[in-house]
């Protein structure tokens, strides 16, 4: 540790009074990604304050990843438990709506942040509210809520972690109907009549997923071809039977080309198609994609574009600022817009930060301590419908298109002991991709119920680069879902 860092660990870091404050490491919102990096700088013995003009946890928090399953887990555990023999007649009623809305605002801790704020505490991180923008190299200012201005400096490093926002598409009409945007799909507090829902990725899947269970009459208006169109083909196919045969409306290649709600606020939503036909709903949710959240966060003073995505480089600095001090980690660097990578990121952008701070030497190789390699081999993800999608790693298509080769190897997961187990007429897909040059497992999709509990033995087979031969002798355990795997590799052996 150098000298400056040995002397600003002892006092605890922080230099400040009411309006300037001087710290090791600021960083710019206190979502999942935000705390991470704090902690990790912390840990470091750097003195961190986190800047937050909402609740402390974010965006996954209170409007994505915990209300978002807390309201598919009664409707994925239902449909599995309707096809098991002596438990289909129990759980052939509705829903309980009342119950699942109540325990999805008790995962979402009802909305108040008191407990992320004393974990801070317990990791020695200050906290300040307001809305923080930078106003130079290493320079903060913060607007508080009372408004007042409080001046920061950083010794070290500004960490941008200010998540992404709804991207809406310029559809006339728009700024008339208030829609729904992720944030209401996953906090509203009564289920509409009629929702039409705009989009075919992720959150359009398992927002159509969740409220078509709890009483909604769901039309998907999807403007590709199919579903999940940035995964494996049969995902979205079978996602689509789900959805169908639970009674949701999709129809693809379909354009909203105008919007208007009539009766003001509280009347139905008129959606004007591109073949000239009209929909009602009682409610519309534009599932279109994520915009970051750096339209006012000071960018243009130190030379960026606001409004855009951050470009980094593996240590999560970004390129184009002089001095090596600004990092932008999680969705703003648009590297892989999930929770859990954004927090490995983060990991990772804390330590390195640390390490440079102390004069340590940087760990840049692949897989490297201070380098996110996973970001480009192996980003997990599971969609929580019914069926559940798990995927890591890379798509035949992407594959494909960078030129390497492989061997795609294809297992009906119908033909598992473990599938019959787990719910009658099971009906899956497992995907394996190998790079024939090295011998490893470079992609891997499941799609079926249960699945999601196989992503992290195929992200261990991802990242770790295991061989196949190695791999061979990883025994699963009879009879479970995870015998899939071997399977896959007889079919790949032939």
């Amino acid at each position: 540790m150098n000298e400056s860092v040995r002397n600003t660990a002892v006092t605890n870091a922080a230099v400040k009074n009411d309006t300037t404050r001087t710290y090791d490491v600021i960083v710019i919102g206190g979502g999942p990604v935000g705390e991470n990096v704090a902690e990790r700088a912390r840990a470091a013995g750097l003195s961190t304050v986190i800047i937050e003009r909402d609740l402390i946890g974010g965006e996954c928090s209170f409007w994505a990843c915990d209300p978002s399953k807390a309201l598919l887990r009664p409707v994925v555990a239902r449909a599995d438990a309707s096809r098991i023999p002596g438990l289909d007649p129990a759980v052939a009623g509705p829903l309980d709506v009342d119950a699942v809305l109540a325990h999805r605002d008790k995962m979402s801790s009802y909305w108040k942040d008191e407990d992320q704020v004393d974990w801070l505490d317990s990791v020695s991180v200050d906290l300040i509210r307001g809305h923080g923008r930078l106003t130079g190299p290493k320079q903060v200012a913060v607007q508080t809520p009372e408004g007042d201005t409080i001046t920061l400096t950083a010794r070290h490093a500004v960490a941008v972690s200010t998540g992404s926002r709804a991207a809406l598409p310029p559809i006339p009409g728009l700024d008339t109907v208030r829609p729904w945007t992720s944030r209401e799909a996953t906090s509203a507090d009564k289920v509409p009549g009629r929702l039409a829902v705009v989009g075919g990725g992720v959150v359009a899947v398992e927002m159509a997923t969740a409220w078509q269970a709890l009483g909604s009459q769901v039309t998907m208006l999807v403007l590709e071809n199919g579903l999940l169109e940035r995964m494996e083909p049969f995902a979205g196919e079978l996602i689509t039977d789900g959805l169908r045969e639970a009674g949701v409306d999709i129809r693809f290649n379909t354009t909203v080309t105008s919007l208007a709600r009539e009766s003001g606020q509280d009347g139905e939503v008129r959606i004007t198609l591109s073949d000239g036909t009209q929909l009602a709903a009682d409610e519309i949710l534009l599932a279109t994609g994520r915009a970051p959240q750096t339209r006012d966060v000071g960018l243009e003073t130190v030379g960026l574009t606001p409004g855009g995505w951050l470009t980094v480089d593996d240590t999560f600095q970004v390129t184009g600022v002089d001095g090596g001090w600004l990092y932008a980690v999680g969705d703003v660097n648009r590297r892989a817009l999930m929770t859990h990578q954004g927090k490995y990121q983060a990991r990772i952008a804390g330590t390195v930060i640390g390490a440079r701070a102390n004069g340590e030497p940087i760990d840049d190789a692949a897989w490297g301590a201070h380098v996110a390699t996973a970001d480009h081999a192996a980003v997990p993800q599971v969609v929580f419908t019914t069926p559940e999608i798990a995927s890591v790693g890379l798509t035949t298509r992407e594959i494909e298109q960078s030129g390497r080769h492989i061997e795609v190897v294809d297992y009906d997961l119908a033909h598992i002991a473990g599938a019959h187990q787990y719910v009658e007429d099971y009906r899956g897909h497992a995907r394996m991709l190998i790079d024939t040059d090295r011998n490893t497992v470079v992609g891997v999709t499941f799609a079926g119920p249960g699945v999601g509990e196989l992503v992290h033995s195929a992200t261990i087979a991802v990242a770790g680069e295991v061989p196949l031969d190695r791999l061979w002798h990883a025994v699963p355990a009879f009879p479970t879902l995870g015998e899939v795997w071997l399977r896959l590799l007889e079919t790949h052996r032939g």
